[in-house]
C-alpha cells in the first residue's frame, strides 16, 4: 500500500515502502533502539521520500509517550551560560536525541519553587527521561523521580556514592580523580616542588575526586601539598583563589587547577603579581573547553570527553525509556593536554 496522489502518507504506506510491517516501520519511527540497521534505514528513507511527518499526538496516545527527554541543569542561569562546558554536553545530548526523532526540553533549576515545579511536570508524563547536569550535595529529586517511574541519568557521580561502588542512579562521568593525579604528575616531572591547588565546590563528586586526585599523587610522590584554595568553578572565583594561594605560600611554583575557567582567573591573578607562566608558576587547568587554547599564555589542560558524554548520557536515556532496565556507571578516560603554561 502506497499513498495515493494529494493524500498524506501514512505508517502503512511507508512501511510498504520500506518492505517492512507496520509495527516494524512503527517502532523505527517512535526511535526504538529495537529494529537491525536494514530496517531502521529502509524505513528512514522510506519516510524522507514519501515526506511523512510522524503524528506525534496520535503517536503519544498509543506509545504513552512524549517522545521527549529534559536536560536539566541545577545551577544559575549566569553560571549555565558562562560555562563553556554545559553547551557541549547539551550538545552531545542534542546529536544523540535528534538522531532518534526525539524532542530535548530544557530546564535550569534554580530554587526550590523551580524544582518543585519541574518534579510535577516530569511525573506528569511530559517527559519520557531526565538527564541532570551538574548536581550539588545529596540532591533528592533524581531519585524521587527515579522510585516514580520517570527513567534518569547523570551527568557525574552522585556525591556520597565512592567510585567503586553501585549508585542509586545510573551516571556518566570521565575519570576526574585520574585525570587530577595525571595533572599533578606533570608539574612534579616537569621539577615542581611546591605545588599547590585551587578546587571546585566540595559539594560536588568531581571536584571531590579532582582534590583527591591531586592528594594522591602528591602522596605518591612523597611531596606536600604547598596550599589550597578552595572556589565556585568561575572565573572570578579562581582569580581570588590564586591570590589567596600566593598569600600562603609566596614560593609556589606549580598550581593544578580544578577547571579551565578558574584557570584563566588564575592567569590574571598571576600577572597582576608579576608571576610569569610558565617560568615562575606552571598552570593546569581541567576540562579544554576552547578558551583553554586562546588564553595569554595557551592553557596545559585536563580534556575530558564533554560532548561524548551528553552522547552516552543520552543514548542511555533512551534506552532505559525503551527497555526501563538500569544502566551502569559509565567512566570516559581523560587525557593531558600539552600547551604553554606548563
Amino acid at each position: 500500500m502506497t499513498a495515493r496522489h494529494g493524500e498524506a502518507p501514512t505508517l502503512e504506506s511507508v512501511a510498504a515502502r520500506a518492505g517492512v510491517s507496520r509495527a516494524t516501520a512503527g517502532r523505527v519511527l517512535a526511535g526504538s533502539p529495537r529494529v537491525s540497521d536494514h530496517a531502521r534505514d529502509a524505513v528512514l528513507r522510506a519516510a524522507a521520500e514519501l515526506s511523512y511527518v510522524t503524528n506525534r499526538a496520535a503517536r503519544s496516545l498509543m506509545t504513552r509517550r512524549s517522545d521527549s527527554i529534559a536536560f536539566v541543569v541545577a545551577e544559575p542561569e549566569e553560571r549555565f551560560f558562562a560555562d563553556p562546558f554545559f553547551s557541549l554536553v547539551l550538545r552531545g545530548v542534542h546529536a544523540a536525541v535528534a538522531a532518534h526523532d526525539v524532542q530535548l526540553v530544557f530546564a535550569v533549576l534554580t530554587d526550590d519553587a523551580e524544582r518543585e515545579r519541574f518534579a510535577r511536570f516530569a511525573r506528569g508524563g511530559h517527559v519520557d527521561g531526565v538527564a541532570f547536569v551538574s548536581l550539588h550535595g545529596a540532591d533528592p529529586l533524581p531519585r524521587e523521580l527515579q522510585d516514580a517511574g520517570v527513567p534518569v541519568m547523570l551527568q557525574g557521580r552522585p556525591l556520597g556514592t565512592a567510585r567503586d561502588e553501585p549508585a542509586p542512579v545510573g551516571y556518566v562521568d570521565a575519570d576526574n580523580h585520574g585525570g587530577a593525579r595525571a595533572a599533578t604528575r606533570l608539574l612534579a616531572e616537569a621539577g615542581r616542588t611546591r605545588i599547590g591547588t585551587v578546587t571546585g565546590p566540595l559539594d560536588m563528586a568531581a571536584a571531590v575526586d579532582r582534590f583527591d586526585g591531586y592528594r594522591c599523587e602528591l602522596a605518591a610522590l612523597d611531596l606536600t601539598p604547598a596550599a589550597v584554595a578552595h572556589a565556585d568553578f568561575s572565573v572570578v572565583g579562581g582569580r581570588r583563589a590564586m591570590h589567596a594561594l600566593l598569600d600562603a605560600e609566596p614560593l609556589l611554583d606549580g598550581v593544578v587547577v580544578a577547571n579551565d575557567l578558574m584557570a584563566l582567573g588564575a592567569l590574571q591573578a598571576l600577572n597582576e603579581r608579576g608571576r610569569r607562566v610558565p617560568d615562575d608558576v606552571a598552570l593546569v587547568g581541567f576540562d579544554d573547553i576552547p578558551l583553554a587554547g586562546a588564553a595569554a599564555p595557551p592553557l596545559t589542560t585536563v580534556r575530558q570527553p564533554m560532548a561524548e558524554m551528553g552522547r552516552a548520557i543520552a543514548t542511555a536515556l533512551l534506552e532505559m525509556v525503551g527497555d526501563r532496565s538500569p544502566r551502569p556507571p559509565l567512566v570516559l578516560p581523560t587525557e593531558i593536554v600539552r600547551r604553554v603554561s606548563a
